[in-house]
C-alpha cells in the first residue's frame, strides 16, 4: 500500500512539473504581454483541436456546447489589480486615523 501511495505521489508530482514546464514554455509565467500572446495562440488553436477530438471520439459537433470566447486581457487585469492595491494603500493612513478616533469615542462612551 505504501509503495502504491508513493507511486501516485511520483505520478502527480511529474504531472504538476510538466504543467509548470508547459506554462513556462508557452510564456504564461512571463510578463502580461507574453501571457496575452499565449492566450491569443490558445484561442486560435483550441477550436480546431476540439473538432479533431470530437471526430476521433465519434461525437457530433452539434451536440457539444460552443467553444468559449475569451475576452480577457492579463495585462489589463494586472494593471487593475495594481491600481486597486495602490488605492487601498494610499487611503490606509487616513482610514487608520478615522478608525482610531471612532475606537476612542467608543471606549470613552463605555467608561462614562
Amino acid at each position: 500500500v505504501a509503495a502504491f501511495d508513493s507511486f501516485r505521489f511520483v505520478i502527480k508530482g511529474g504531472l504538476a512539473g510538466a504543467a509548470v514546464y508547459v506554462a513556462y514554455d508557452q510564456g504564461l509565467l512571463g510578463s502580461g504581454t507574453q501571457g496575452a500572446e499565449a492566450l491569443k495562440k490558445a484561442q486560435a488553436v483550441l477550436p480546431p483541436a476540439i473538432q479533431e477530438w470530437t471526430k476521433y471520439l465519434g461525437w457530433e459537433v452539434s451536440t457539444l456546447p460552443p467553444t468559449p470566447k475569451f475576452d480577457f486581457s492579463p495585462s489589463d487585469s494586472w494593471n487593475k489589480g495594481v491600481q486597486t492595491v495602490m488605492s487601498a494603500l494610499s487611503v490606509a493612513p487616513t482610514r487608520a486615523c478615522e478608525y482610531t478616533v471612532e475606537g476612542w469615542k467608543f471606549v470613552k462612551d463605555l467608561v462614562k
